[in-house]
Order: C-alpha cells, then structure tokens, then sequence
C-alpha cells in the first residue's frame, strides 16, 4: 500500500468526457427535467440557462485553484488551505455525504432504464427498480477498483454513445416540431424571468442539481497528464458547456411536444418519452433506455470517483481515519475507499426501497444534494476569491475571472441553499442539514499531517 495515485492516466480529452460523464446530461434530463417543468412551467428553458451563471463562476473557481493546488481531495484541501482545517473537513464532508445520497438518485434510473428494455408497466414498481439498481452499482464499483484507466476508457465509449444518441432523438424532436406536429410553438417567452418566490428557488436547485458532478475533474488531476496546461481545470470548465447545450435542447423540445401536465409527470424517463414522441418508434425507444443506462452508468463512476478520491485525501491527511488513506499496490486505487462506499451505499439504496414512490425518492434526494452541492461549491468560490484577490495588480481579466465572477457565483449558492431549508420538507431537512451536522462526529481538530501530494500545475 501507498498514498500516491497512479500519475499521468488521463489525457485532456479522458478529462472533459469525465466532466461531461459527471454531469450525466442522459439521466439528469430522464429524472430532473419533469420536476423542472413542474417547478418552473413554461420558464423551465430559461431556468437551465440563468442558473448555469453560478455553475459557470465554481466552475472558473475550480479551473484557478486547481492551477495553483491539483490535489485529489480538490475543494476539500483548497477550503483547508484557504480558511482552515475545520471550514475544509466540513466542505469534504458536504461532498461524501452528497455522494452518498446520488447513491440512491443515479441507481434509480438504471433500475428503471432496465425495465423499460423488458417491461416499461413495471418501470414505477420500487422494489424491482431499486433491487436492480443495486446491482449496477456493484458492477460499476467493481470497475472502478480494477483501475483508473480501464474506468476512464470505459467511459468515453459510453459518453460518447450517450451524447450521439441525445444529439440524435433532440434533432428528431426538433423536426417533428417543426413539422406540424408541437403543442406549443416556440416562444421566446420561455426566457422570461416571471418567477414566484417559490419556483425561483426550487428551479434553482433543480438546476444545481443538474449541473452538479462536472468538478470530478479535479479530484483526478493528480491522476491527469500535465502535456495541456491545467488539464484538469479546463476540461471541467468545458464540459459545463457541453451540458448547458443538452439541457437547454431538451428543456425546450419538451415543452414544444407535450403538455406542461403531461410533461411534468415523466419522472421515469423522459427521453424515452421524446423519442417516443418525436416518431422515432421502438428502435427511438430502445436507444433512449440505452442512453439512459449508459448516462447513468457513467454520472454513478464518477459519483464514486469523486467519493473514493476526496475520502482518500481526507484519509492521507488524517482528517478522516488513515486507514482510507492508501491505494491499492496492484490497481493504484484507493480500494479500501471503494469498499466503504459500496457497503453503505447498498445500505442507502436499500432503505430508499421503503419510500412510496420513485418520484418522491428522486424529489426528496435532489433537493437535499442541492443543498450541499450549494454548500462546498460555495466555499470553493469564496476560497478562489479569497486566494485571487491581489491578482488585480497584475491583470484585471485575471481579476475578473477568478476572484469576482467566483464571489459572486458562491454567495449566489450559498444563499440559495440556506433559504432552500426553510421551505423543504422534513425528509429534506434530515438529509440535507443532518448530514452536514452528522460530520461533527468524525472530525478531528488534531491529526492533520502536511501531504507532499498538493502539487502546482504550470
């Protein structure tokens, strides 16, 4: 065993098909969608796009402080570096505990994807859906012990197929609009900001929710190659936009093709729905399920990437038990990591089976992610700009860029996530204030060591 991962695995392409794969534009648009149709109505088009700003300033956070500190722990050791070892553990922990909970959120719609190639009637049953989505899960953790760069080629070939397949069913939706064949027409109305206190927040963290998951970039950049500047940086950066093009091409064709009621009711599988719709058949049907499971496959590898990795830094650093804190002398892999997350996450899926419906297992789990997705991104921004603030003196773009725009961005989340609390329900509110709280039971004020692995990227 040692506390090194295996350097120089990911290229800058293996990188943004990994933020890409993060964000999992196939099962956010499956599960999420329908409940921003539901939150936001009409407006739902410009919701996916006003709400990206702030993923846009974390998201320029990341790509400046992983330029100064590429480090697997990635906003757990900035926020340590920035404000301290307990603001740090804290952020760390958000992270671990948002993982967990996707657990349930990202093996749902495999469960489902699933039963929609055998038996679409069963696709609402919990039990099946959950039961087959645990065993996804453990097939998936097994690739992901086997290695970083068998995971990571797994994963371009699915992205890829999945992006494919979206860019395809939303051009056939799109013609069949056109054709004569949508309910509403476009209309730039769509962009309106005629939100109610209300749909203002639960849209928002809708599409935090969304667009959550592209910073797996940076707990790999000890594990990406250095032969394109912050490699690691800019490929989560991009991906941001990649996702911003699907969500807005599927928000929009949605609303053309079906009913707002209709619509806000496929929290199943809505590409599925789409494709159905937009006259591509069966085989249009088969490719949406086929996205669906490759999107979710892939948004779930990089879920426990991104869990793995922050707790082994957290472990290499004693802020959480060393044990964790070792990779695998053989597959370079933080095994022990990987076995933690699969024993409590088969735990978490398991207890989800007793939820009433998978509509209100997915409603409750994205809004308590959004709450602490809001919560360690915001710290990450505040850190940047606390850490860029002299860069004024040298370039106002950098100024701009990586102080400004991430201040701003973070106190937009961070806001956001605290009134967010106060008109959730109590499911919600245990998950995601209980599980921050929770952390204090782990913390250790001492025991923190200096870790030689926080590197600067040139």
């Amino acid at each position: 065993m040692s506390d090194q991962l295996k350097a120089n695995s990911l290229s800058f392409f293996e990188s943004l098909i990994m933020g890409v794969a993060g964000s999992a534009p196939g099962a956010s648009i499956a599960v999420a969608i329908s409940s921003l149709l539901a939150t936001a109505g009409f407006f739902s088009p410009n919701a996916v796009l006003i709400f990206a700003l702030p993923m846009l300033g974390i998201a320029l956070a990341y790509k400046g402080l992983n330029h100064k500190f590429a480090n697997a722990g990635a906003a757990y050791e900035w926020t340590k570096i920035g404000f301290g070892k307990p603001f740090g553990y804290f952020s760390g922990w958000a992270l671990l505990i948002s993982a967990m909970v996707f657990m349930v959120t990202g093996s749902l719609p495999l469960g489902t994807a699933t039963i929609d190639l055998i038996d679409p009637s069963l696709a609402s049953h919990v039990l099946l859906t959950t039961g087959i989505g645990a065993i996804w899960f453990i097939g998936i953790g097994l690739v992901l012990i086997a290695g970083i760069e068998i995971t990571s080629r797994v994963q371009v070939v699915m992205s890829s197929i999945e992006l494919l397949i979206l860019f395809s069913i939303s051009l056939a939706a799109f013609l069949r609009a056109a054709t004569g064949h949508a309910i509403h027409p476009f209309s730039w109305s769509w962009f309106g900001f005629h939100y109610s206190r209300a749909s203002f927040t639960s849209s928002a963290l809708i599409v935090v929710f969304l667009y959550w998951g592209w910073d797996v970039t940076a707990n790999l950049s000890e594990e990406t190659r250095n032969d394109r500047p912050n490699a690691a940086g800019n490929g989560g950066f991009l991906s941001v936009f990649v996702t911003i093009a699907s969500f807005a091409a599927f928000t929009a064709v949605t609303l053309t093709l079906f009913s707002l009621r209709d619509a806000s009711g496929f929290s199943d599988n809505l590409i599925y729905r789409v494709a159905i719709a937009a006259g591509l058949g069966r085989i249009g049907g088969y490719a949406a399920a086929l996205a669906l499971i490759l999107s979710s496959i892939a948004t779930l590898e990089t879920t426990m990437l991104q869990f793995s990795r922050t707790l082994f830094a957290m472990g290499r650093d004693r802020a959480l038990p060393g044990y964790f804190g070792e990779v695998h002398a053989r597959t370079v892999t933080p095994v022990r990591a990987m076995y933690l997350l699969l024993a409590v996450g088969l735990v978490v899926i398991f207890a989800s089976s007793f939820m009433p419906s998978i509509a209100s297992i997915l409603t409750d789990s994205v809004n308590a992610i959004a709450v602490q997705v809001s919560y360690y991104y915001g710290l990450a921004g505040l850190v940047c700009a606390w850490l860029y603030r002299d860069s004024y003196r040298q370039s106002r773009a950098t100024f701009l860029q990586y102080a400004v725009a991430p201040a701003l961005s973070a106190i937009a989340l961070m806001t956001l996530g605290v009134y967010a609390i106060s008109i959730f329900n109590t499911t919600t509110r245990i998950v995601g204030i209980g599980g921050l709280i929770g952390g204090i039971l782990f913390f250790r004020p001492g025991g923190y060591r200096r870790v030689p692995a926080t590197v600067s990227v040139s």
